[in-house]
């Protein structure tokens, strides 16, 4: 066979081989895009789920249904005094994001006031706390991946108002793979 004819040959050889692929390729592509539209989700400041859970206000963004149960996240809006005792997460990691006002967090032993701005990672198996110092309302963008917390926070948030009853919270919590630290 003469080159000319082999390449001819060998070029119409290999376009019917990968004709199917690029036109089956093609398809799972959009399947695989299609797949993640449904995890897509828009969310303006005032749109969510609030919830008080003991005094922290949160207005849920995003939780597992949402998003493949890789991530909750949530906005707190809390008051001066508020916060949270020292616990450990033995499920998921957090991430702190402040966006007003001033909050003292303790990770591993650490303290640090954070202001508008910066930031703080918790991961899981770690002691960590915060509160709301100053004399402003906070506003803080928290992130837990993976998710599945955030059915913690809508049981706590169904317990009756007034001071919270810590066996009952501590409960709910260790149900969750929480407990707190002394």
């Amino acid at each position: 066979m003469n080159r000319k004819k082999f390449i001819k040959t060998a070029g119409i050889g290999f376009g019917v081989s990968i004709m199917p692929g690029m036109v089956f390729g093609n398809t799972q592509i959009e399947d695989k895009n299609n797949n993640l539209d449904q995890y897509s989700k828009i969310i303006k400041d005032n749109e969510g789920e609030v919830l008080n859970v003991i005094g922290d206000i949160q207005t849920h963004k995003l939780t597992g249904s949402d998003t493949n149960d890789q991530i909750t996240e949530w906005v707190d809006n809390v008051e001066p005094g508020v916060g949270i005792p020292p616990h450990i997460h033995t499920n998921e990691d957090e991430i702190f994001r402040v966006i007003k006002g001033q909050v003292e967090i303790m990770v591993n032993g650490k303290t640090v006031v954070l202001e508008a701005g910066d930031t703080a990672f918790a991961p899981k198996n770690l002691p960590h706390s915060w509160k709301v110092v100053g004399t402003e309302k906070a506003k803080m963008i928290t992130s837990a991946f993976p998710s599945g917390i955030e059915k913690m926070f809508e049981e706590l948030a169904e317990l009756p108002p007034g001071p919270p009853n810590f066996e009952k919270v501590s409960k709910i919590c260790g149900n969750h793979g929480i407990s707190f630290v002394k």
